[in-house]
């Protein structure tokens, strides 16, 4: 099986990569210069018309949105390598609701914030949007905090790629002033995630 990553350093594309170092999946990686605007070149707008990164093509066929790829990842090769759970268990539908409930409800609490920090030009920074969105950060963190209190990983006793995956989201978002240090779980369980070496690579 051939794959091809098209990435960007410090992107939504580095979590893929250090899935791909995590399972151990021999593949290319295609460097997408966003800053040059590779990403609106007609061959690669024919892999993923939304002109983003990351990208993957399997033998040919692509396939976009980072999600969908970390679930892909996890399915085709997490399971052999002990890192996802298998279809049909209970930890399997623990892995998809947590990896989507960071992308989609985390995720949308994460958008409102970096709007309201980095309006676009000629709009005014929005400090109440900013505020809300905090609170609602801060509110799903202790969600997630009750959940980790209960277990050492995502789904239970072991490391898995979601882990990984929420992982990936949360360390973005401490960047911008989301209160993870708050929630001692959360904070405990970030740090060991982030200290795998697949998460220390060098993203360049």
């Amino acid at each position: 099986m051939s794959i091809v990553l098209y990435w960007h350093p410090m992107s939504s594309a580095s979590p893929i990569a250090s899935a791909l170092a995590e399972l151990e999946v021999a593949h290319e990686r295609v460097l997408i210069d966003l800053k040059a605007g590779e990403q609106r070149r007609p061959e690669f707008l024919a892999l993923n018309p939304n002109g983003a990164v990351p990208t993957l093509t399997v033998d040919g066929a692509p396939m976009f949105e980072a999600l969908a790829i970390h679930l892909w990842l996890g399915e085709r090769y997490g399971v052999e390598r002990g890192l996802w759970p298998a279809a049909d268990t209970p930890e399997r539908l623990q892995a998809m609701s947590w990896c989507a409930w960071s992308y989609v409800t985390y995720g949308a609490a994460v958008w409102s914030l970096s709007t309201a920090l980095h309006p676009r030009d000629g709009e005014q920074r929005d400090e109440q949007q900013a505020k809300r969105a905090l609170a609602q950060l801060d509110r799903l963190l202790a969600v997630l905090d009750g959940h980790l209190a209960k277990q050492a990983w995502i789904v239970g006793a072991s490391y898995s790629l979601a882990d990984l995956v929420v992982g990936s989201v949360l360390g973005y978002t401490a960047f911008l002033g989301a209160p993870i240090a708050s929630h001692r779980h959360v904070q405990a369980w970030l740090d060991k995630v982030q200290a795998r070496p697949a998460m220390r690579l060098d993203q360049g």
